[in-house]
């Protein structure tokens, strides 16, 4: 049995690093605004646009498969691969 030190411990741990990527994802997204402005204003024949939809359509067929945390990339442009 747990004592209720290390439950709230372990909950508040839980949490703060919950916290930390809220913020990260935040700063992450106010930093790549500007290069996500720019490709899709150059994007003439709409490629990123289905990209996109095919990335979502994608991770919505992978959504009942788990994914361990050393799967997901560490880079904070991650998301923006598909600009290469």
């Amino acid at each position: 049995m747990q004592t209720l030190v290390s439950q709230l411990t372990t909950t508040f741990v839980d949490d703060a690093i919950e916290l930390v990527k809220g913020f990260g994802k935040i700063i992450v997204h106010i930093a790549t605004a500007p290069i996500e402005r720019i490709a899709s204003a150059c994007d003439v024949g709409g490629v990123l646009a289905r990209r996109q939809s095919a990335r979502r359509l994608r991770a919505m067929m992978k959504a009942h498969r788990p994914r361990s945390p050393w799967q997901r990339s560490l880079s904070p442009f991650a998301s923006l691969h598909y600009l290469t």
